[in-house]
């Protein structure tokens, strides 16, 4: 009898450590639209895709995140969930970030196992960068690196943060908040090793020229 050849689903991605352009996507409805941009930010070389939509609903953020995971896997990127554990477990994302407010970093991290990745924002607060190291996280994220019209009341967090934790955590620094192509370079030289940027990618006319500006901005180092 024949049986159908079926094709094997790509591994899940975790890379040895996060590094240059970490992409956050925005708030699209349009998952035609999202899909399109994603894409064009994965060619252009972003390095890890993180699923944020605060104002979709249950359904649409899981069907979003679960075409986003497709790409990610074809592209051999990590797909990795914002502030919500259980759609990362149910669709098999590579990896959840979390806020203060949004899970027990322990616990998060006895769900997910080893094999996945786990992101901690830490704001302005070196303190819980240490504590995310204690508790399993893979990387750290401090920010609002600069203003920014995503988080507009946003906590500042000063550039000679990122060398401060280079120097006492082991992990990878991503700078986030009001990063652009002019100011990048600002908290790469002070010791982030990836800047997770939304606007300045997505919102640009050409997604994929942008993403190779950004990779670009960390030389032979992306």
């Amino acid at each position: 009898m024949n049986r159908a050849l079926t094709t094997p689903e790509p591994p899940s991605v975790k890379p040895e450590r996060i590094a240059g352009l970490y992409a956050i996507t925005p708030d699209e409805p349009d998952a035609d639209v999202m899909a399109r941009k994603v894409r064009e930010a994965l060619a252009g070389g972003a390095g890890a895709l993180q699923y944020r939509n605060k104002s979709a609903n249950e359904a649409l953020r899981r069907a979003q995140a679960a075409t986003l995971l497709g790409l990610c896997r074809t592209a051999g990127v990590p797909l990795i969930i914002n502030d919500d554990l259980e759609l990362a477990l149910a669709i098999g994302a590579d990896g959840v970030h979390l806020g203060r407010e949004d899970a027990d970093l322990a616990a998060a991290r006895a769900k997910l196992g080893k094999k996945k990745l786990l992101g901690a924002s830490c704001y302005d607060r070196l303190d819980l960068a240490l504590s995310a190291s204690e508790h399993g996280a893979d990387y750290v994220a401090f920010g609002s690196a600069f203003p920014s019209s995503t988080k507009p009341a946003a906590v500042r967090a000063p550039l000679a943060l990122y060398g401060e934790a280079k120097a006492r955590i082991d992990l990878p620094v991503v700078a986030i908040g009001g990063i652009t192509h002019e100011n990048a370079h600002e908290v790469i030289e002070a010791g982030a090793d990836a800047v997770a940027v939304i606007s300045a990618l997505f919102d640009a006319p050409d997604v994929k020229a942008a993403a190779l500006r950004f990779r670009q901005c960390f030389g032979k180092r992306a």
